[in-house]
Order: C-alpha cells, then sequence, then structure tokens
C-alpha cells in the first residue's frame, strides 16, 4: 500500500522495464497486489491523474505482455504542504488506497504548523488519514504523547519495512519496533524505490517476526483484501 513503482514520474522506478523489475522482485517475497504511490510534492512532482493514470496503464501493459496477473492499483503520497492545503480547501477528490484512505507525509525537517487543521479537514470531508512512516522523522522519536495524540485523533500509521531491516539507521528501526511494540501500526508499506530497497528486504533475517507482530495488531482490520 506504498510503494514507487510507476514509471517515470518520480524518485520511484524511472521506466517501465525497472518498474517491472522491482514489483517482480517484490511478488517473488510473496506479495500479490500493489496499491503504488507516486509522491504528489508540488516542488518536485506535480503529479495528477494526466500524469498517474497513463503511468499505471503502461506498467500494467508490460504485466500484461508477459501474463503477469498481479493485482496494480495506484493512489498517492501525498506531501502537507500548501499546494495540498488548497487541495482540501477545494475539496477536490484525492486518491485513496482503498475506501476512503488517503496516505500523507510530513517533511523530514518538521512538522507542518497546521497539521491538526489539516488532519481535520481531512476527517470532514470523509477520508481517513494514514500517516506515512513517522518512524522516519526524527523530531518525533520518543515524543510518545504526541503519537498518542495522533491515534486519539484517529490518524493511522504506516511503517517502513525497511526501517524494521535497519536499512535507514538503527534510531528509525528502534522507533517503528517500539510503534509495534505499542500496538500503533495500522499498515506496512515497502516504500519502495529501487533496487536497494528490495535487496535490503531481501537479506533481512529479522523482518519476517515483525511483520507478524503488526499483523496481530487490530488496527489492520477492516482495510479489506
Amino acid at each position: 500500500m506504498h510503494s514507487h513503482l510507476l514509471p517515470g514520474i518520480d524518485d520511484g522506478a524511472p521506466d517501465a522495464a525497472t518498474s517491472l523489475q522491482l514489483l517482480t522482485g517484490l511478488q517473488d517475497l510473496g506479495i500479490q497486489g500493489f496499491i503504488t504511490t507516486p509522491h504528489i510534492l508540488w516542488d518536485l512532482y506535480k503529479n495528477t491523474a494526466a500524469t498517474i493514470e497513463p503511468a499505471q496503464q503502461l506498467l500494467q501493459a508490460e504485466l500484461d505482455l508477459t501474463n503477469n496477473p498481479v493485482l496494480l492499483e495506484a493512489a498517492a503520497e501525498y506531501l502537507i504542504d500548501d499546494y495540498f492545503s488548497r487541495l482540501l480547501q477545494e475539496k477536490a477528490p484525492l486518491r485513496v488506497l482503498r475506501n476512503n484512505h488517503v496516505l500523507v507525509e510530513f517533511s523530514f525537517v518538521s512538522m507542518p504548523y497546521d497539521w491538526k487543521k489539516v488532519f481535520f479537514d481531512l476527517q470532514i470531508q470523509g477520508y481517513q488519514p494514514v500517516l506515512a512512516h513517522p518512524e522516519r522523522y526524527t523530531y518525533l522519536f520518543n515524543k510518545w504523547p504526541l503519537l498518542e495524540e495522533f491515534r486519539e485523533m484517529g490518524i493511522l500509521l504506516q511503517v517502513n519495512l525497511n526501517s524494521l531491516t535497519g536499512y535507514y539507521g538503527k534510531p528509525m528501526q528502534q522507533q517503528a519496533q517500539q510503534l509495534i511494540k505499542r500496538q500503533m501500526v495500522s499498515f506496512l508499506g515497502s516504500d519502495l524505490h529501487h533496487q536497494r530497497h528490495l535487496d535490503a528486504l531481501r537479506q533481512s533475517s529479522t523482518l519476517m517476526p515483525l511483520v507478524k507482530d503488526c499483523l496481530n495488531n487490530t488496527a489492520w482490520k477492516g482495510f479489506g483484501k
């Protein structure tokens, strides 16, 4: 439910051949369906339906050529910035993961000053916010009262699989493990951008026990297959 596999529209796969290679590599790990989430980050990646849907169609055509029956959907990963706030103000339809779930991310530098309003506006418009990789925001390290506030507000949290492998560093790994221990994780995603991410998933010997811990979290229930 979080990957950058669509070709040529963000900092993920640069072309369809790479997309197919990465996708089939994830299939080898047992994943049978994908909701890709290209960045919508207006200063760098001005993605809309006009860019996302043709990229999805191109990758789907490659899958069809190889008779690959994998499920491929396309949502988005929205940076909470001025552009995203404008989308909410205009009540523009957002790309959802499934049902009403919308994947959003914070800047890695600091939290948006209006984060409470943004989440409130999302919920008022009928969306379920899912915050991407909170374990990677250093300003949230060990800020458990704030993370509990997220949960009380109904914000779901998604941890990156490679945070659990230690790919991003020990502090991120420990934060991810603590989020799981406290049963605060609702989703896992690969956040896969390139071959190095795939290699880290393949080489990890500690990943699956942690995945099983997450699967015991009741917050997973109800998302659908």
